[in-house]
């Protein structure tokens, strides 16, 4: 009877977290997931600094939409370009940058802080 139990109250706390996890990751509602649109595409976005890992040289954003590659507003870790310097950002600094994208993934090329 504990093990049942057990496994009610875990399968209940997957239940209710799963919305919350899903939801700060932005509706992916139209993106593609195949490997059939693979081009390269580039586009700018604004976004703010939710972490950062200067040895990966990887950003993680929380960015509004970005229209030229067909990206909806989501929170996603970039890989940084050597010629983007990350020097002087901090979390929850706002910031624009332009990416290059392929697929579901992202390299930024270029990062403007904002204040």
């Amino acid at each position: 009877m504990k093990t049942i139990h057990l496994a009610l109250v875990s399968a209940l706390a997957l239940v209710v977290s799963v919305p919350a996890w899903a939801q700060d990751r932005g509706n992916m509602t139209g993106m593609s997931m195949s490997g059939a649109d693979q081009a390269v595409k580039t586009g700018q976005g604004i976004g703010v600094v939710k972490a950062m890992d200067p040895a990966a040289h990887t950003l993680t954003l929380k960015h509004g939409p970005i229209p030229a590659i067909g990206w909806p507003a989501m929170t996603m870790t970039f890989k940084v370009d050597a010629s983007a310097s990350m020097s002087g950002l901090k979390v929850g600094q706002p910031v624009a940058f332009d990416v290059k994208a392929k697929g579901m993934s992202g390299e930024i090329t270029a990062l403007r802080p904002q204040s």
